[in-house]
């Protein structure tokens, strides 16, 4: 006869069993899912609308049913048995669905034909062809694979976002965070853009998404799209201004004052995707100090490639007859020669200290090539800028950054790497942005050593791979370009060490070391 041991452990591996409320909404969470999985294998359903409606009902319902009985009757916050669940510590069922998410984002960007994309004027069949009720509702139009995607992106964020809500419901600053990141996915990134295209029907096709900025936005510069917008009437020419408003005035304003977490953790679609849905898998983010100097050269090397590429694009795309248009490629090269010298002038003069030495060299021998080759191509009046076609590098970016990178590593990896892969690795609008936040901005976080315990839960579940404890144990303030200011860390903190502040920029860097003896704690001078 066997017997059944209760394991008293404080730190006890066995997962925790599941009641019976969540058993109940976990089903009927994967009924909505196992209705989709039906459609991608083309089942034909009746009144696809309705079949549309009630699997995308099952699993809200499911998610924020399963949330409520984890969370609801919990006080604090709970990332109980985070490395011994399966899911959440790189386990069979992690590995499952990396492969799941890697599999989707293939299909997406290069086999959408797999999941029902009518080829050649057909029309829609399978997953995509499922939610063409919704998309003809919404923008008058048949669903392509990215309004799919979409659809499904907007349900995650808001669906994992109730439930981050209910997981950190006691702090004030991530229920507004949340609050805000769901709010710009539903209205601006996803709503907006579909209505607007449904009442500008004639209009050519360019992106709406008023908060996706370049660099993110890649392609906002590239001709197609620039053409498009000129040619899209007051709509059009709104959100070009609107963009290159944001761009060079609102982006660097708001950094100023609030650091990048404005953007990273407030208003980005990938952020929030991040903060939601990605929040299980914050904890396996990399601590290591080679993480972080992998870290430090791909996503500057990507917002130096983004950069090049959208100079060379720019150049392509403009004519050298005054009469043509207002800006000619003469006064395009000089306009960025001036703008790349001052900006790489600037932060040498005031800011390099600020910077390490192999990273003030590189920013100065870069600039030099990159310059250099700007007025050598130029004065040789070459058809392509930096010698290279800008289509070749516009394809290499769309395939190596745009795609692969972003989306089949940067989510397809959450499960295996944690939640902020892209953001950290990869992101050419982290890139600009951290360095605005690191040299210009008001935004720190401040430490109060003589509470810090070291129990090291701020460093454990920071997902930009930040080790925050080594700073609060020293009473150091918290200035990195990587932060995105999501104030985890202080919502973990059992002792009220950290602190977000947005405060005197000639403080940003002061520290309050401190000394334990037999008599207690005293502070250094």
């Amino acid at each position: 006869m066997s017997e059944h041991y209760q394991n008293l452990s404080l730190a006890n591996p066995e997962a925790n069993e599941l009641s019976g409320s969540q058993k109940l909404f976990l089903a009927l969470g994967l009924t909505g899912l196992f209705i989709l999985v039906l459609a991608l294998v083309n089942v034909q359903f009746p009144y696809k609308a309705i079949w549309l409606l009630a699997s995308i009902a099952l699993i809200l319902v499911g998610v924020i049913g399963y949330s409520r009985a984890s969370y609801k009757s919990l006080p604090g916050i709970h990332n109980n048995g985070v490395f011994f669940k399966s899911m959440s510590g790189r386990g069979v069922w992690a590995w499952s669905l990396g492969v799941v998410l890697t599999a989707l984002y293939v299909f997406l960007y290069w086999l959408p034909g797999y999941l029902g994309l009518g080829q050649d004027g057909a029309g829609n069949t399978g997953l995509v062809g499922f939610f063409d009720p919704l998309s003809y509702f919404l923008n008058g139009h048949a669903a392509t694979q990215w309004f799919v995607y979409g659809t499904l992106y907007t349900l995650a964020i808001l669906a994992f976002g109730y439930k981050f809500i209910l997981k950190y419901r006691h702090n004030k600053y991530q229920v507004i965070r949340t609050i805000s990141v769901m709010f710009f996915q539903l209205a601006l990134a996803f709503l907006l853009p579909e209505i607007l295209t449904k009442l500008n029907p004639t209009v050519p096709y360019f992106s709406k998404d008023i908060k996706n900025m370049w660099p993110l936005n890649y392609y906002f510069f590239e001709d197609w799209h620039l053409t498009a917008m000129l040619k899209g009437g007051n709509l059009g020419k709104w959100m070009l201004y609107f963009g290159l408003a944001m761009i060079f005035i609102g982006s660097p304003i708001l950094t100023y004052f609030f650091g990048k977490r404005w953007y990273c953790s407030w208003v980005c679609g990938c952020g929030g995707l991040a903060e939601t849905a990605g929040d299980p898998f914050r904890q396996l983010s990399s601590k290591k100090l080679s993480a972080w100097k992998f870290e430090r050269w791909s996503v500057h090397f990507v917002l130096v490639f983004v950069v090049l590429m959208t100079i060379a694009v720019l150049y392509t795309f403009l004519s050298s007859d005054a009469n043509s248009g207002f800006i000619t490629r003469e006064i395009f090269t000089w306009g960025m020669v001036i703008l790349l010298s001052a900006i790489i002038a600037t932060i040498w003069i005031f800011k390099r200290k600020s910077l390490d030495k192999d990273a003030r060299y590189t920013m100065v021998s870069l600039g030099v090539i990159v310059v250099g080759t700007m007025v050598l191509n130029f004065s040789m009046n070459a058809t392509n800028i930096f010698f290279i076609d800008s289509n070749l590098l516009r394809s290499v970016y769309g395939f190596l950054i745009g795609a692969a990178f972003s989306g089949v590593v940067g989510v397809g990896f959450y499960p295996l790497m944690g939640s902020r892969v892209w953001c950290r690795f990869g992101c050419p609008m982290a890139a600009i942005l951290g360095l605005q936040q690191k040299l210009f901005s008001r935004f720190r976080i401040t430490t109060n050593a003589g509470q810090c315990i070291s129990c090291g839960n701020c460093s454990t579940y920071c997902e930009m791979g930040i080790d925050v404890r080594a700073y609060a144990q020293k009473g150091e303030n918290i200035v990195r370009s990587s932060c995105v200011g999501c104030g985890i860390c202080a919502a973990v903190c059992p002792r009220g060490v950290l602190k977000l502040e947005n405060g005197d920029r000639s403080t940003r860097f002061e520290q309050d070391p401190i000394q334990i003896n037999r008599d207690g704690i005293s502070v250094i001078d």
